[in-house]
C-alpha cells in the first residue's frame, strides 16, 4: 500500500529547504531514487554513531556508578566509626571516657583524617578521569568524523569540515590544560597522564597528517608555488607587480577564508604540540627541543624549493644566479608574511614566532641544503684536479657570494621594524647560508686553508720587495697615530690581509667556528710576519754583529713593525667580536690571539735589549782606557779641556749610535733603549771608577764631575733630569764632594747617616769604600 505524502504544513523549514534545493526541476525527479539511497545511507551512519555514543555513555555511567559505590562504602565506614565513637563517649565512667578520648585524638582521629583525605583523593581522581575520558572521547569522535568525511568525499561545505577540525583542536587544548594542571598538582598520577597521552598521541597521529594534507590541497587550488619560469638570468632583477604574481595576495572570498582556516589550524596544532612537549620535558633542557620551524611556512617553502632546483641545475657554473633567484623570491613574498599570515600566528598564540623570520629562515635553509648536496661537492672535487689555482679562485668567489647574500638577507629581517636577536648563534644560523659550515666543520677547515694560501700568495711579491721593508707606513687608517710607529710598509700589507680574513670571518654564524677559523687562517699570518721580522734581524746580526748603522736600521725597522702590528692587534682585541671568541666554556676570558701578541712582545723586548747591549759594548770598548787610568784622579783637569780626552771618544760613540736609533726607532722603544743603556753605563762606570780602589784628590773629583756632567748632557736630549737614570754615579759623586769634617760622621753614623743624606742606591760598604778613597789636599 502506498503511503500518502505528508502535508506541506507538517514539514519543518529545514526539510522544505532541502527539498527545494534537490528538486528544483521535473528532471530532478529521475534522481530521486539515488537521493533516497544517499539519505538512507546517511541515516544508517547516524544511527550507528548514535549507538556508539550510547554505548560509551553507558560505559561512562557504569564507571561512575562503580566509583560512586566505592565512595559510598567509604563514607558508610566513616559514619559507622563516628557513631561508635559517639556511643563510646556517652557510656562508661569518666576515666574510661577520658582514656578513650585520648586514644581517639592520638590514634583514631589522624587515621580518620588520612582516610578522609584518601576518599577525597579518590573522588578527585574519579572526576578528573571522567573529565579526561569525556574530552578524549570528544577528540576521537571529532577526528573520526573528519576522517570519515574525507573517506566518503562528501560534497558538504568546507566550513563544516573546518568546524569539526577546530572542535577537535579545542578539545585537545582543554585536555592538555587539564593534564598540565594534573602534572603540577598530582605528579603521582603518572599512569593516568600516560594513558591519556597515549590516546591523544593516536588522535594527533591522524589529525596532523590530515590537516597538512588539506593545507597542501588548498595550496594547490591557489596555484602555489607561483610560476618561476619567468625568473631567468636576463630578468632576475626585473620588478613586477606583486598583485599579479603573489597568490597569497590575489585570493579572496571563500578561498581566502578556507586558506586562513587551514593555516590557523596548523598553527594551533603546533602551539598545542609545543605545550605538550614543554610539559613532557619539564625539568630537562628544553631550549634545543621545543623551537621548531613553523609548519605552515615550511609547507609554503618546500614546493618553491623543488621548483627552484630545476633552474639551479642549469646554473651550475653561475652560482650568482642561484643566490639572486632565492633572494628575489624571498624578498618578493616577505611582505605578505607580515600582512596576511602574522595575525593568524598571533591568533593561534604561537609565542616566539615571526612569519617574516620563519619565511626567510626556511628559504635560506632550502638554499643551504641544496648547496651542501649539489654545489660544495663540485667545488671540493675541483680542488683535487690539476688546475687547483683556478679552483681556489672559484671557491673564494662562491664564499663572497654567500657573504653578500647573508648581508642582504639580514637587512630583510631588520626591515620588519622589530629589533630581533639576530646576533645570537641560533638565530644567526637560521638566516645564514654559511650555516652549512656548522654541520661540516671539515669544509670550514678547507676554507681557512684556502684563505691562508691566497693571502700568502698575494703577500709574497710584497715580501720580496725590499723597498716595502724600508719604506714607512704612510696611511693611518688601521690604528690612530700609526705614523709615530715608523713601521715599514710591509707590516701594513700583512695587516690588510689579516683584516680582510677577519672581516670575512665575521659572517660565520657561530662563535666557536669563528674562533676556529681565526686560529686556522689568521693566526698563521701573524706567525709568518713574525718569522720574517726575526729573519731580517738575524741576517743583520749575522753580517756585522750590528756594528754598522745599516744593520741597526734594519733591526729598528723590524722592531717598529712588531710594535705597530702589536698595537693594532691589541686594539682589535678590545672589540666584542674578539672578546666573545676569547671566552671559553666556563666564560673565562682569554684573547683568541693573546699568544701571538705575547710572541710579538717577546720579540720586540729581546731585540730592544740587543740594541742597548750593542751600544753599551761599543761604549765599554771606547771607555776601557779611561776606566783603567787611575792616576788621572790624582791630577788636575788639563788646561782648555772640560772633559777627559779619553772619555770624549766613548761619548761621541754613544751620541752617534743613539742618534741613528732615535732617527729610525719608534719613540716608545727608543725610550726603553736609552734607559737600559743608562742603567748599564751607570753600573759600568761606578764599578770601574768608584770601586777600583783609586784615590781621588780635589783635582780628580773636579775632573770626574766634569766628565759626568758631559755624560748627563748627552742623555739630557731625551729627559729633563738625566741624573736620575744614573743613580749610583750621582750619589758616588755626591759622596766625593763631602767636606772633610763629614767623613768621620759618615763612618760612625752608618745607615743612619746614609738615610739622613738621602743616599738610596748605595749600601754601607759602598759608601765607606768611596769615602775612604777621598784624599783632601792640605
Amino acid at each position: 500500500m502506498i503511503e500518502p505524502l505528508p502535508l506541506v504544513a507538517s514539514l519543518s523549514p529545514s526539510v522544505l529547504s532541502f527539498l527545494d534545493a534537490k528538486l528544483q526541476t521535473p528532471d530532478n525527479l529521475l534522481e530521486a531514487s539515488g537521493l533516497v539511497s544517499e539519505l538512507q545511507n546517511d541515516c544508517h551512519h547516524l544511527d550507528q554513531s548514535l549507538t556508539d555514543l550510547n554505548q560509551k555513555l553507558g560505559a561512562c555511567l557504569f564507571a561512575y556508578s562503580t566509583y560512586s559505590d566505592q565512595v559510598g562504602v567509604l563514607f558508610n565506614n566513616i559514619n559507622a566509626k563516628l557513631n561508635s565513637f559517639h556511643s563510646s563517649i556517652s557510656d562508661g565512667e569518666k576515666e574510661k571516657q577520658k582514656e578513650r578520648s585520648e586514644t581517639f585524638l592520638g590514634k583514631e582521629l589522624p587515621a580518620l583524617a588520612r582516610e578522609v583525605a584518601r576518599v577525597e583523593a579518590v573522588r578527585v581522581y574519579a572526576e578528573t578521569a571522567l573529565k579526561l575520558d569525556s574530552l578524549v572521547g570528544d577528540i576521537e569522535d571529532a577526528v573520526s568524523s573528519s576522517v570519515n568525511r574525507n573517506l566518503r568525499k562528501q560534497t558538504s561545505a568546507q566550513n563544516s569540515e573546518g568546524e569539526v577540525r577546530f572542535a577537535a583542536i579545542n578539545a585537545l587544548k582543554l585536555a592538555e590544560d587539564v593534564l598540565a594542571n594534573v602534572s603540577k598538582t598530582r605528579p603521582q598520577w603518572s599512569r593516568l597522564i600516560s594513558a591519556v597521552d597515549h590516546r591523544v598521541d593516536r588522535a594527533l597521529a591522524i589529525l596532523r597528517p590530515q590537516t597538512i594534507a588539506d593545507y597542501r590541497s588548498l595550496l594547490t587550488s591557489l596555484n602555489w608555488p607561483p610560476p618561476l619560469s619567468t625568473l631567468n638570468p636576463s630578468n632576475l632583477e626585473e620588478k613586477k607587480s606583486l598583485q599579479s604574481t603573489n597568490p597569497l595576495l590575489t585570493m579572496h572570498g571563500d578561498l581566502k577564508k578556507q586558506y586562513c582556516d587551514g593555516f590557523l589550524a596548523l598553527c594551533k596544532l603546533q602551539e598545542l604540540q609545543t605545550q605538550r612537549k614543554s610539559r613532557q620535558l619539564q625539568g630537562h633542557n628544553r631550549e634545543f627541543t621545543l623551537h621548531q620551524p613553523l609548519w605552515a611556512i615550511e609547507e609554503l617553502v618546500n614546493p618553491i624549493a623543488i621548483a627552484s632546483q630545476r633552474h639551479f641545475a642549469k646554473w651550475v657554473d653561475k652560482p650568482e644566479l642561484v643566490f639572486a633567484l632565492i633572494y628575489k623570491i624571498t624578498r618578493d613574498y616577505v611582505d605578505s608574511m607580515d600582512e596576511l599570515l602574522q595575525p593568524l600566528v598571533d591568533e593561534a598564540m604561537l609565542s616566539g614566532y615571526s612569519c617574516r623570520e620563519e619565511w626567510i629562515s626556511a628559504m635560506v635553509t632550502s638554499l643551504s641544503t641544496y648547496m651542501a648536496k649539489e654545489l660544495f661537492p663540485v667545488y671540493i672535487n675541483q680542488l683535487y684536479e690539476e688546475n687547483r689555482s683556478q679552483a681556489k679562485i672559484s671557491w673564494l668567489h662562491f664564499i663572497d657570494l654567500m657573504i653578500s647574500f647573508d648581508k642582504k638577507v639580514k637587512s630583510l629581517v631588520a626591515q620588519s621594524g622589530i629589533t630581533l636577536s639576530v646576533d645570537e648563534d641560533d638565530n644567526m644560523q637560521k638566516i645564514s647560508s654559511l650555516s652549512v659550515f656548522c654541520d661540516r666543520p671539515d669544509w670550514l677547515d678547507l676554507w681557512a686553508e684556502i684563505e691562508l694560501s691566497d693571502a700568502i700568495d698575494k703577500l709574497t711579491p710584497e715580501i720580496e720587495d725590499e723597498k716595502r721593508w724600508l719604506m714607512e707606513v704612510r696611511e693611518s687608517g688601521l690604528v690612530l697615530g700609526s705614523e709615530s710607529y715608523r713601521s715599514p710598509a710591509i707590516s701594513s700589507a700583512f695587516l690588510r690581509r689579516l683584516s680582510s680574513i677577519i672581516e670575512r670571518c665575521r659572517s660565520i654564524p657561530s662563535v666557536r667556528l669563528r674562533s676556529r677559523f681565526i686560529r686556522l687562517a689568521a693566526a698563521p699570518i701573524i706567525h709568518r710576519f713574525l718569522e720574517f721580522l726575526l729573519l731580517k734581524c738575524q741576517e743583520a746580526e749575522g753580517l756585522t754583529a750590528l756594528a754598522d748603522d745599516d744593520a741597526l736600521i734594519k733591526v729598528t725597522k723590524s722592531i717598529n713593525g712588531s710594535r705597530y702590528f702589536e698595537s693594532v692587534l691589541k686594539e682589535w682585541c678590545e672589540e666584542v667580536f674578539f672578546l666573545e671568541m676569547g671566552l671559553d666554556d666556563k666564560n673565562n676570558s682569554g684573547g683568541i690571539i693573546d699568544e701571538e701578541i705575547h710572541k710579538l712582545e717577546r720579540f720586540r723586548t729581546e731585540w730592544v735589549e740587543k740594541l742597548s747591549k750593542v751600544v753599551f759594548r761599543g761604549f765599554d770598548s771606547c771607555s776601557h782606557e779611561y776606566i783603567k787610568n787611575k792616576k788621572q784622579w790624582m791630577e788636575k783637569t788639563e788646561e782648555g779641556w772640560a772633559v777627559s780626552k779619553s772619555f770624549i771618544g766613548a761619548l761621541d760613540y754613544v751620541q752617534a749610535k743613539m742618534s741613528v736609533l732615535e732617527m729610525n726607532l719608534n719613540k716608545i722603544d727608543f725610550v726603553a733603549v736609552w734607559r737600559s743603556l743608562a742603567s748599564a753605563i751607570d753600573s759600568l762606570l761606578f764599578n770601574g771608577v768608584f770601586m777600583s780602589n783609586a784615590k781621588f784628590y780635589d783635582g780628580g773629583v773636579e775632573r770626574l764631575d766634569n766628565d759626568l756632567m758631559v755624560l748627563f748632557g748627552v742623555f739630557r736630549s731625551w729627559c729633563l733630569r738625566p741624573e736620575g737614570f744614573f743613580p749610583k754615579l750621582s750619589e758616588g759623586l755626591k759622596l766625593l764632594k763631602v767636606e772633610d769634617n763629614q767623613i768621620r760622621g759618615s763612618v760612625q753614623g752608618g745607615e743612619r747617616w746614609i738615610k739622613m743624606n738621602m743616599i738610596r742606591h748605595l749600601n754601607v760598604a759602598e759608601v765607606e769604600r768611596i769615602m775612604n778613597s777621598r784624599v783632601y789636599n792640605n
